[in-house]
């Protein structure tokens, strides 16, 4: 009797290399299913498991600050927040 396991499909890999630049080409399949245009903003999120990398909201990407956590606090945005 031959049976099946009950798996799921791993999506397959792409890869592409760092240049002396540290530039990269983000592969097509990865453009498509992100559905990335010339011009988009890129958010990375490094987790305990990797690093995410999905296509930034258009209010992160328009945020000049966002990438400094250290200014979201309390104060921060009492001091700053009708600037």
């Amino acid at each position: 009797m031959l049976r099946r396991m009950n798996r799921q499909a791993k999506p397959p890999s792409a890869f592409s290399k760092i240049s002396v630049k540290s530039q990269t080409v983000i592969p097509r399949e990865v453009r498509k299913s992100l559905g990335l245009k010339p011009g988009d903003t890129l958010r990375y999120r490094v987790t305990e498991d990797g690093v995410l990398l999905d296509k930034a909201p258009p209010r992160e990407a328009d945020d000049p600050f966002a990438a400094f956590s250290e200014w979201s606090g309390d104060a921060d945005e009492k001091a700053y927040g009708n600037l």
